[in-house]
């Protein structure tokens, strides 16, 4: 399982993960898409909106392998923002590619590109 350096482990000031520290031995949790329901708590939308801007600070549009990237966490963003980069897709590897669906993420979550030039 690659481990992304770098990345952060969890949003700040909060429980919510974004990476894992281990593979689980009983294995690979899957990535399956979970629907966002508009009465989330605010603190949810806010995880969504950290993971997100951390993916992209650290990938941008380039593809990226899931490795120790949280799925719970991609699983809210899977099949929209954070789409599958390879074909046929593996949601239960820890080798898995995936990209951010830039347009679709731009528009769910224009607070993370703030600032940033779109020509």
């Amino acid at each position: 399982m690659l481990k992304h350096r770098g990345f952060p482990s969890r949003l700040p000031g909060t429980d919510f993960q974004f990476t894992i520290r281990r593979a689980n031995p009983r294995g690979v949790t899957e990535i399956v898409r979970r629907e966002r329901y508009r009465d989330r708590r605010p603190a949810d939308k806010r995880a969504d909106v950290g993971f997100l801007k951390a993916l992209w600070e650290q990938f941008g549009d380039a593809p990226f392998e899931r490795g120790n990237l949280d799925a719970g966490r991609i699983s809210w963003l899977f099949e929209r923002e954070v789409v599958a980069a390879e074909e046929p897709f593996d949601p239960a590897s820890y080798d898995a590619l995936l990209q951010i669906d830039v347009g679709v993420a731009r528009a769910s979550f224009p607070e993370v590109f703030d600032g940033e030039d779109w020509a």
